[in-house]
């Protein structure tokens, strides 16, 4: 295999990780701090939210990543 299809494979992986590891981050921080400031599940549900617009960030860093890859040289 190629170097750059290995790296097209570990981004791929790693998005692939980095979705649910980010939202379930989030929103077990959130509840914990729900549990802190006994505010119901609002901050469970802000944090996953927190946690699924870091996801979305880090695709965006691929992407661009993959993209400068890409370009010829």
């Amino acid at each position: 295999m190629s170097r750059s299809r290995l790296r097209t494979v570990a981004d791929a992986a790693a998005l692939g990780l980095t979705f649910p590891a980010c939202t379930l981050a989030g929103y077990f921080l959130g509840h914990w701090l729900d549990s802190l400031f006994h505010s119901g599940r609002a901050l469970s549900y802000a944090g996953g939210l927190v946690g699924s617009a870091a996801a979305f960030v880090n695709l965006y860093l691929i992407a661009g990543r993959a993209s400068d890859d890409d370009k010829p040289d």
